[in-house]
């Protein structure tokens, strides 16, 4: 009313301008709006920028869900996209019930709120904008367990977890720290949740990882048990797991940035939650690039919500550097985290929720009280240990990060623990070989009517020891050649007999990159119909050498190209002869062709039999 009130005074200005005006803000004919005015129209821009943060980090949810899913085995795909739905659905209800109250009702003794049904019993009064804005974010705390545990995890007892950490766990240390509790009182601080969310998500999702056990074939064991091997199981789409990754990115402009109340504050949160993660993200491929030979994929985009993670409790009282700091210590943790799980404590984690989330979770909080500085917005007085502050923050910080992990881990320990006495947590071991989305959902594949196994051969090598030391097929001898590329002749034993019509199918089987060549090699013998299969398969030359995740990949099976002919007037002999010389590359496991003798072709069309019929493909 204001607003309208003022806009009506402007319109009327130029033929008014002796009038006594009702505005102090009115000088010799020009406008300054006052100080109540401005106060007013920041404050609710600002609150409803606070419900566009809250939606941005609800639409986190899909980030989360594309994350988990590409970096997850196909067969699990709809299961894991469940589970994220049910975390925000059940955690909404749970905080309905009991939630809310606990986080944000009248302190009690500095340790829960009060519980209470104000969103039933007094809703014209209702706080809505925290309940949404406290909402989104205690289902991310949830959501973060669901990948640590994916692929083996009964869908009912992660169910009952949701509930709980939802309802419990996360409400009353998130109530110490933003409801007023006894770490708030003591000046910790997480403005946007490095420990109450992500920390408290990734202590629950080791807990939950170790109590669940690994998934089928991901360590290897001696007879007496020991762990003698790590094998890499990869994601099933990296494409999703990276859309994933800049979704939460952008998402967490509002995870960090929906609190913020002035503009300079604003832009400050913006610029610290953009450098840290770009500079995780630049380490984490200069270390893998480093170690492994090649830029790790997956543990850059890992390392992007490493430095999201990392930076979300001090993005609004550090600066530039600090940002850069905490960032790139991020993107080398975040590396340390998947191998000390993988290789130390030989826990199973498929997506590195651990390793992102709890390991940099700590390192957020405890960043606050090294890299506070007061030349950020809006920060008059807290300072760190780099800039002046002494040990006094860096103490609280610890504390906290002490009393929430304490918490954290007795509650889940015995959560857990009574979920699986009553209802277990892992789906037996036929399920988990045949995936949870038909076991756990009746979902025959979350990719229906699409092919779901990849058949790129980019970046696969043969091993060194299938090299038969000749590359040219003029200059191998007759062993290499029998070696490189096999021939199977089942034709013999019917030659000169009723069954032998002279008609011959071949069947050829070699990489996928030698398709072109082969393919233009038969048309220019004769052979113009050719059917074509995508396979996988392998022999002693299956690859090796590829890292995922700091793990040596064991490639059983390699991508494939099967070669079907049928052929009568072409000499048989000629089409082998050319298949062997056009897929030699003086590699054993070049490929290899099988001859079966045909009894009689049918043509459908025409209903032209045996030679006739193949007149129009060769």
């Amino acid at each position: 009313m204001i607003l309208k009130a003022l806009w009506g005074d402007l319109l009327c200005y130029p033929c008014n301008v002796d009038i006594e005006y009702r505005y102090k803000g009115w000088e010799k004919g020009g406008i300054i709006m006052t100080e109540e005015i401005m106060n007013a129209v920041s404050g609710e821009v600002f609150a409803v920028w606070f419900l566009i943060g809250a939606a941005l980090v609800f639409w986190m949810q899909a980030g989360f869900a594309m994350v988990e899913a590409g970096f997850s085995r196909a067969k699990n795909a709809g299961n894991i996209l469940m589970k994220n739905l049910m975390d925000f659905c059940i955690g909404c209800a749970m905080f309905i019930t009991i939630g809310f109250g606990l986080l944000l009702g009248e302190d009690l003794f500095g340790f829960i709120g009060k519980p209470g049904f104000d969103i039933i019993t007094n809703y014209q009064n209702f706080d809505w904008s925290n309940f949404v804005f406290n909402l989104v974010f205690c289902a991310t705390t949830a959501t973060i367990v669901s990948g640590a545990m994916a692929e083996r995890t009964k869908f009912l007892s992660y169910c009952v977890y949701s509930g709980i950490i939802s309802g419990l766990v996360y409400p009353v240390e998130a109530h110490w720290i933003w409801g007023g509790g006894f770490l708030a009182q003591m000046g910790f601080h997480d403005f946007a949740g490095s420990c109450a969310i992500h920390m408290v998500g990734g202590i629950a999702a080791i807990i939950g990882a170790k109590m669940v056990g690994s998934r089928i074939g991901k360590f290897d064991k001696d007879e007496s048990g020991k762990i003698t091997k790590v094998n890499a199981i990869p994601g099933h789409n990296i494409v999703i797991g990276c859309l994933g990754v800049f979704i939460l990115w952008f998402g967490w402009y509002g995870f960090n940035g929906a609190a913020c109340t002035s503009t300079d504050q604003l832009a400050s949160v913006f610029v610290t939650t953009t450098i840290a993660p770009s500079i995780a993200t630049v380490v984490c491929m200069i270390f893998t690039w480093i170690k492994y030979g090649k830029p790790d994929v997956s543990m850059c985009l890992n390392a992007s919500l490493a430095g999201l993670v990392a930076i979300t409790a001090p993005c609004d009282v550090t600066d530039a550097f600090g940002a850069i700091v905490i960032g790139a210590v991020a993107g080398l943790l975040v590396c340390f985290g998947v191998w000390l799980l993988d290789y130390k404590l030989h826990i199973d984690d498929p997506v590195g929720a651990v390793a992102v989330h709890m390991m940099n979770g700590i390192w957020g909080t405890i960043a606050v009280g090294l890299f506070a500085t007061t030349s950020a917005p809006g920060n008059d007085e807290l300072k760190g240990l780099f800039y002046g502050g002494g040990f006094k923050l860096l103490s609280i910080q610890l504390i906290g990060f002490v009393s929430v992990a304490a918490w954290t881990t007795v509650t889940m320990v015995i959560v857990f623990s009574i979920i699986k006495a009553i209802f277990g947590l892992r789906v037996e071991e036929d399920e988990e070989i045949e995936g949870l989305d038909v076991k756990e959902h009746g979902l025959t594949s979350a990719y229906a009517g699409f092919s779901i196994v990849d058949i790129t051969e980019s970046a696969m090598f043969a091993n060194e020891n299938t090299k038969l030391g000749v590359d040219e097929y003029e200059n191998a001898s007759e062993a290499m050649k029998k070696a490189s590329v096999k021939v199977e002749n089942n034709v013999t034993p019917l030659q000169g007999t009723t069954l032998d019509t002279g008609i011959y199918k071949v069947v050829i089987i070699t990489k996928l990159s030698r398709y072109d060549k082969i393919k233009r090699a038969l048309n220019n013998l004769g052979v113009t119909g050719i059917t074509v299969t995508q396979v996988s398969g392998c022999g002693i030359q299956k690859g090796a050498g590829q890292m995922y995740r700091g793990v040596e990949m064991d490639l059983t099976l390699l991508p494939k190209i099967k070669l079907e002919v049928v052929v009568s007037d072409i000499p048989v002999d000629s089409v082998i002869e050319t298949a062997k010389k056009t897929l030699y590359t003086g590699k054993i496991g070049d490929g290899k062709i099988f001859v079966y003798p045909v009894s009689r072709v049918v043509k459908i069309r025409t209903g032209e039999e045996n030679e006739e019929a193949l007149q129009d493909v060769e």
